[in-house]
């Protein structure tokens, strides 16, 4: 959650987590009443005048009208299915070692760099970029978002696994636990690597780990459609929608 690094502002039916202490910056979502785009147009300059992305954040069902207000004031709106456990997760088998990172491990780096490569090429299919790619983006990861993350693994708040291979790091995901829940997020593979079975061998050792760790309930948003297919065959439900909205692309 946010709220662990961020300071929350509230604008009247819009609450804005204003990222403190960590390199990244958070999303505005819903506080409760009725949305309308003047609200979110409200909000849109509030995050312009702090220098922080035009993005929003929230469960579709819980804020039906946040969705026509942002696409009103201009935004792109993406809904994506919103999945939780429901059957017991066995992990497939894989020709790579899965492993949990420690905050010291210095394969973090490349790890981060996997998962930044396979979000910059999303889907399922198998393509180009491997650890070649990898290991050039490995030198221009920012060293302060590596400290924010090693500071957030060694408080627990962020749990990361890896699959490697002969050639090194080929998939990577995270959980995130707040007392007895935790969201699964950042699954994602090198595209050379795909087809592969590592990203749902990623995630069902991210979810073993969320069980051992005492959590409850074990929820992600998907990515779309196709990778919602995928989760759902390792046992995940759909429950929901995750509402997403930025400004359009140019």
């Amino acid at each position: 959650m946010p709220r662990a690094a961020a300071r929350v502002e509230d604008h009247g039916p819009l609450r804005l987590f204003v990222s403190e202490g960590v390199p990244w910056p958070y999303y505005a979502r819903p506080a409760g009443g009725a949305i309308s785009a003047e609200d979110v147009r409200g909000m849109r300059s509030r995050q312009w005048e702090l220098g922080v992305p035009e993005t929003f954040e929230w469960v579709v069902e819980l804020a039906p009208t946040l969705t026509p207000a942002a696409r009103a004031a201009g935004l792109a709106v993406e809904e994506l299915p919103l999945m939780v456990l429901q059957t017991p997760l066995d992990a497939p088998a894989v020709a790579a070692r899965l492993r949990r990172l420690e905050p010291d491990d210095p394969a973090l780096a490349a790890s981060r760099a996997v998962a930044d490569i396979a979000f910059g090429a999303p889907g399922t299919a198998r393509g180009e970029p491997g650890p070649h790619e990898r290991d050039a983006a490995v030198g221009n990861f920012p060293e302060a978002r590596l400290s924010a993350v090693r500071e957030r693994m060694a408080a627990g708040l962020t749990v990361t696994v890896v699959a490697e291979d002969e050639d090194g790091i080929a998939a990577v995901g995270s959980h995130q636990p707040v007392s007895d829940v935790t969201e699964v997020v950042g699954v994602g593979t090198l595209p050379s690597a795909r087809r592969r079975g590592l990203g749902a061998a990623v995630t069902a050792a991210l979810v073993d780990d969320a069980r051992r760790g005492g959590a409850e309930i074990v929820f992600l948003s998907a990515g779309s459609e196709d990778i919602a297919r995928v989760y759902g065959r390792l046992g995940f439900e759909r429950v929901g929608t995750a509402g997403l909205a930025q400004p359009l692309s140019s």
